[in-house]
């Protein structure tokens, strides 16, 4: 299965971070027809999520965004389309893009 995993530094901090992720779940959730269950912590959230054919995590801390996705068999051949559109959903949503 191809695994993607992208990091996005950011200066928001924890509390704004928070919010952009809460964001991106409703995204998620709504475009993409993802599952999202949010872990929150002390220092950093997670926010696992899955659909038939991808699963994965973002963690969410206050200075980075690290996701990490798991591909299935049937989408590995977009891996390349699939990273480029959560890319720019991440950097639209931390405001660099």
């Amino acid at each position: 299965m191809p695994e993607l995993h992208i990091r996005r530094e950011h200066r928001l901090g924890l509390k704004a971070a928070r919010v952009a992720a809460h964001r991106w779940t409703q995204e998620a959730e709504r475009e993409w027809g993802m599952q999202c269950r949010t872990e929150p912590g002390s220092r950093e959230d997670q926010i696992h999520f899955e659909r038939s054919g991808v699963s994965g995590c973002l963690t969410v801390g206050g200075e980075r965004f690290d996701l990490q996705v798991k591909l299935g068999f049937m989408l590995g051949p977009l891996a390349g389309r699939i990273e480029a559109q959560i890319r720019q959903s991440l950097d639209e949503l931390l405001g660099q893009g």
